[in-house]
């Protein structure tokens, strides 16, 4: 029985090619022609491994979730609510400023697009209300634990956050340096909500 030629490339390492030039030229300012040379391969090969333009996108964006914005979903896991901002507003400060200019490809990616491009539109909507759901789960669990003041809102923290994270990747693509936006995020977290002390008893 005969059996297909084996691939002649690493199909996660030619991903991380594409995910470089989704992350600095956006996805409709991305052409399959950019992809095929930047990953070396053929455009039957690229349909072949990765689907479409779309798909490839679509696992671009896993890639960069599971590896250079890999704190957005280790921030959850984080030991108390404040260290899970923290780690959500730092990791993101650090992954915008790798590369001066570039910003969040969750955030950055896909923002302005045409009909031919709005399905990329909505998955990164998509996956920025997963990691603001998840955020809002971490702080509900707080709340539950006595971490957070029982009067905090939950769905409000975490879209709080969410805009602060957002707006770091804003200031990340308009030059902002990482010391710069350290200190917005130190200037974020002193407005963090803190329970009041238990009282004590007689």
């Amino acid at each position: 029985m005969a059996t297909g030629r084996p691939r002649e490339f690493d199909v996660d390492e030619r991903l991380d090619r594409a995910l470089e030039v989704f992350w600095h030229q956006g996805y409709e300012g991305t052409a399959i022609t950019d992809l095929t040379e930047a990953m070396g391969i053929s455009r039957p090969s690229l349909y072949a491994a990765y689907g479409n333009k779309e798909s490839l996108f679509h696992k671009a964006v896993d890639r960069y979730l599971d590896g250079p914005a890999r704190h957005i979903r280790d921030a959850v896991e984080a030991p108390t609510a404040l260290a899970a901002a923290e780690c959500l507003l730092r990791g993101g400060a650090t992954v915008a400023t790798t590369i001066p200019g570039r910003g969040c490809l969750v955030v950055q990616g896909a923002l302005a697009t045409g009909a031919n491009s709005e399905s990329a539109r909505l998955e990164l909507i998509s996956r920025r209300r997963a990691g603001e759901l998840s955020l809002r789960a971490r702080f509900e669990q707080a709340k539950a634990d006595g971490e957070l003041p029982a009067e905090i809102d939950a769905a409000d923290l975490a879209r709080y956050i969410a805009i602060i994270s957002y707006g770091i990747s804003v200031q990340a693509t308009g030059g902002a340096t990482r010391e710069e936006l350290d200190r917005a995020v130190d200037v974020a977290l002193r407005a963090w909500p803190v329970a009041p002390a238990p009282s004590a008893t007689a």
